[in-house]
């Protein structure tokens, strides 16, 4: 989505000025609305201005280009179904359409994907510029363009392109939307024309917050500088194999044959390996990323990540706790006799929805015109990401595939080091425009790993000169840089295998379809009116050599490190009608451990996946049959897996003290729901939080800590205790949704791990004023009860009936670039909320919160939806937002509402339905 703009809080001493000014994000510029005169505003916001941009929805509009009329039928929530005569029609109607609706956040996207923010919001951006410039997500896409699609996919693409570009044709940028009104004040910027590669490029915007384990790969070296290998080993547990089941599950590996068997017919086989490294740390001599001093590295991966945190997001946190649910469930365990899928990513919160409900129809599907699909989609990008078609249903979730791999880099003059010779680097040059400044001109390095990040930050090139490494490694000098890999930063066809997937007619369809869907590697469940369920893994997923698992950073200097290639296709997991009769993929393991490739050593730890599983299986038991609203049900489930493992616990602890203990009470029989009107459920977060808190957080080092919260530790070269007067002041630096322990389930696979060892090192925190210290695990559950009963008080109220989850769990919509730091009437104008929710971290509806950071909602199922392969207009879906993305129009937030209760909006698909529920109707003209 469109930068993320929420203020700082606050700068560290040692910051640069310029991370300083990076912290302001957009909003350098809508200062200058606040010094124009009160008077104006009022004349300025007329109603007739907000209106001015809302779409024409009923009567006529000629459109150049099109070869026979176009029907745009919009039902009560606005969202449209479009009836075309060919597949040109369709996707010129598509563009025009979404740009009638959200054509600002389109232009936003375009803006980020090809590092040119700073043309529309000035210097602020500059920064983020030079470092999107600098992964060249549009250099990528332009080369997809030019050549890896299909001739139709560009055909397709310049059709959706054209109807944008009709859109936009005599109108000015006050007469599109709101937010360019704004603009209006601070520069004379003007939408430019739409172009095919603006669409390409946002998918690489979307894989990059898909990306994978990056984060875990900085995290972990950031942890050595005050933990030892031991201890990251405890905060990173292994997947629990044998309590959450992997998705497939009756599929094999076929060592002779080099195929994966997802067949019907096909057993489990119990694994011995880990799925693909065998827990060693055999590595090539020359040195890895751990042999560097503690000191270099962390000050090379703290500026990483402070260049990271600033990016914007496009779809999401990239983050521990983010994921997706999707499952399907045969017609042989449910009440039509035929498959139900349903599916809700869980992305950041935004406003607009990063999700756009549409239909694309021909109105006789024929070699002219061959789609007839409904769903959700992308503004900006024609066809649809996720829904179904006239015969087949598909929903997805990221697959975690570690597809990113960061190298240290030994910098010379003239290039970087590669197997003892000095290699010239690949070098683009980048022109930056500034609204209202001075262009500046930045020269983009790549190595044979890939761009440079480093040279984007003067952090990430300054290392210790004390590192103590291997022999064999080259000398540090003043420092290595550091380059990236990804396979989204090579051309691909991802955009083809969305168009192949909206027209697929059965699983061999579908299956040639999702091999070419490269970049984001994302898991696929499928369903057929055939009665056929299945599952697939798609994406371009590397191989490593032996030792090297993307666990660290690796050398780049050291061809030994490079990939040795990509997993083939016939290779990669599948599953089609597996005997058990249904797919749960939550963001857990793929595969078990007799896999023969690491996919990744970062799995989701298989938390809510294993409740789907048990809530299917549930429904199943004694030959039970399952329902759209059961399905809709199960994706409201808010049982806390955390809280079944810690409640009988805390509850055997005397606490002493009587308001503690009346607290206390409130989990005496509670279900472990996290219902919205929960006190049980707020004060056992607030437990966890203070858990985590207690145990883990104030034990990691600063670049993981929220931003502003300070402890006084000892030196990080402390080899024994110290007195008090010896310790030093630490502050944290991470923003408070991406700081640790963020509680995700990686931390319920910690402390339930570390459970039976109540004498655990990680159970010792030191008193605190009139609060007690603790050495043993139960003494810092007390400790953390005591501490949540104040921590409640003082945000709820010292009367617990008063207290709800609700009260501490709010969601908060916002504007993603005027919305978030602009003058309070803007705000007012552009942001909705607050809403009361239920659910939590790790649950199934999954309404994230970061511990480290608070209460307040994070990310959330982006939209749901349940399909119904047996009757398509008895399908149900909701949208976070609304289908508008003007602030003011009906349907800004309409489904907002019930979107947080759970409630689902009738689906209509045949043309018989979708009459039936049209309340516009617009025709657009040749």
């Amino acid at each position: 989505m469109p930068p993320n703009t929420t203020a700082s809080t606050g700068q560290q001493p040692g910051k640069s000025g310029r991370k300083k000014g990076r912290k302001a994000r957009l909003f350098v510029l809508v200062l200058v609305l606040a010094v124009i005169g009160g008077v104006a505003y009022g004349a300025y916001w007329s109603i007739s201005t907000v209106r001015a941009s809302f779409p024409q929805t009923k009567g006529s509009i000629t459109l150049q280009g099109l070869t026979a009329p176009v029907d745009v039928k919009r039902d009560g929530n606005g969202i449209p179904q479009i009836y075309a005569s060919s597949d040109d029609d369709l996707f010129m109607a598509q563009g025009y359409v979404q740009a009638q609706d959200r054509f600002y956040e389109m232009d936003v996207r375009r803006h980020m994907t090809s590092g040119r923010l700073s043309e529309m919001f000035g210097k602020s951006q500059v920064d983020n510029d030079e470092f999107l410039r600098t992964l060249g997500w549009q250099r990528t896409a332009q080369k997809e363009y030019d050549t890896k699609l299909s001739d139709a996919t560009k055909k397709y693409l310049q059709a959706y392109a054209a109807g944008v570009n009709a859109y936009l044709e005599g109108k000015d940028a006050e007469d599109i939307s709101l937010e360019y009104a704004a603009l209006g004040f601070s520069n004379d910027y003007k939408p430019g024309k739409w172009t095919p590669v603006d669409s390409v490029a946002w998918l690489k915007a979307m894989a990059w917050d898909l990306r994978g384990n990056m984060q875990d790969e900085i995290d972990r070296s950031l942890m050595t500088s005050r933990l030892g290998p031991k201890q990251v080993e405890d905060l990173y547990p292994r997947y629990p194999y044998d309590r959450n089941r992997v998705v497939v599950q009756q599929g094999r590996y076929d060592e002779v044959s080099g195929t994966f068997d997802g067949g019907a017919d096909g057993t489990a086989e119990e694994g011995t390996g880990d799925g693909g490294a065998d827990g060693t740390s055999e590595v090539p001599a020359g040195g890895t990323g751990t042999s560097a001093d503690a000191s270099g590295l962390q000050s090379q991966l703290a500026g990483l990540y402070d260049e990271l945190e600033d990016l914007p997001e496009a779809v999401g946190v990239n983050g521990n706790g983010i994921g997706s649910n999707s499952w399907v469930v045969g017609g042989e365990h449910t009440i039509t006799g035929k498959p139900l899928l349903a599916n809700d990513p869980h992305l950041s919160a935004s406003l607009p929805s990063v999700w756009y409900q549409m239909g694309l129809h021909c109105r006789t599907v024929s070699d002219k015109c061959r789609y007839d699909v409904s769903g959700y989609t992308f503004a900006g990008m024609p066809g649809v990401i996720i829904g179904h078609n006239q015969d087949i249903s598909w929903g997805m979730t990221n697959s975690g595939a570690d597809v990113t791999d960061l190298y240290l880099e030994k910098l010379t003059g003239d290039g970087y080091l590669y197997d003892g010779k000095v290699k010239p680097f690949t070098t683009y040059e980048e022109t930056i425009k500034v609204a209202g400044g001075t262009p500046k001109k930045i020269v983009v390095r790549e190595t044979n790993s890939g761009p440079l990040l480093s040279d984007r930050d003067d952090e990430l090139v300054k290392v210790g000169r004390k590192a103590t490494v291997d022999t064999a490694a080259p000398d540090r000098g003043d420092g290595y840089g550091i380059s990236l890999r990804w396979t989204a930063l090579e051309p691909g066809r991802t955009m083809d295998a969305l168009f192949a997937m909206n027209k697929a007619a059965d699983w061999d369809d579908f299956r040639a379809a999702s091999a070419l869907f490269e970049v984001p590697s994302q898991n696929l469940v499928y369903a057929d009116t055939e009665n056929h369920i299945g599952y697939t893994l798609p994406g371009k997923i590397p191989t490593r050599a032996k030792g090297h698992d993307g666990w660290v950073p690796a050398p780049g200097w050291d061809s030994r490190y490079r990939w040795t290639g990509y997993v083939e296709q016939d290779e990669l997991p599948h599953e089609y009608d597996p005997d058990r009769g249904y797919i749960v993929t939550a963001n857990q393991a793929v595969v078990g451990e007799d896999y023969p490739y690491t996919l990744t050593t970062d799995w989701g730890y298989g938390t809510r996946s294993q409740r789907i599983t048990d809530l299917v299986e549930s429904k199943l038991k004694g030959g039970g049959k399952v329902s759209t609203e059961d399905m809709r049900q199960m994706q409201m489930d808010s049982s806390s897996e955390i809280a079944k493992l810690l409640v009988p616990q805390l509850l055997k602890i005397d606490v002493g003290n009587k308001d503690v203990r009346d607290a206390q009470k409130l989990l005496e029989g509670w279900d472990y729901t996290q219902d919205a009107d929960s006190a049980a459920a707020a004060y056992f977060n607030s437990v966890w939080r203070n858990v985590l808190k207690l145990a883990f957080g104030n034990k990691l080092p600063k670049e993981l800590r929220v931003q502003g919260q300070c402890l006084w530790v000892e030196p990080v070269d402390t080899t024994g205790p110290v007195d008090d007067d010896r310790r030093v002041r630490e502050c944290g630096q991470r923003d408070a949704d991406q700081a640790q322990p963020d509680g995700g389930d990686r931390w319920f696979e910690v402390v339930r791990t570390l459970m039976a060892d109540e004498d655990s090192e990680w159970w010792t925190t030191p008193k605190s004023g009139t609060r007690p210290g603790a050495d043993d695990r139960d003494g810092l559950f007390k400790r953390a009860m005591i501490d949540a009963r104040w921590e409640l008080t003082a945000k709820l109220g010292k009367d617990i009936d008063s207290w709800s989850w609700g009260r501490l769990h709010r969601l908060f919509l916002k504007n993603q670039t005027m919305g978030t730091s602009g003058p309070g009437f803007l705000q007012y104008a552009l942001n909705r909320g607050p809403w009361e929710l239920g659910g939590g971290e790790a649950t199934v509806n999954a309404t994230g919160w970061n511990a480290a950071g608070g209460y307040g909602v994070v990310w959330v199922p982006s939209m749901r939806m349940v399909v119904n392969l047996d009757d398509f207009d008895k399908s149900k879906w909701i949208n976070l937002s609304g289908a508008s993305g003007h602030a003011y129009n009906a349907h800004y937030t309409d489904q907002t509402g019930k979107w947080a209760k759970g409630e689902l909006l009738d689906w209509s698909f045949t043309k018989q339905a979708v009459d039936s529920h049209t309340d516009d109707t617009l025709v657009l003209k040749p």
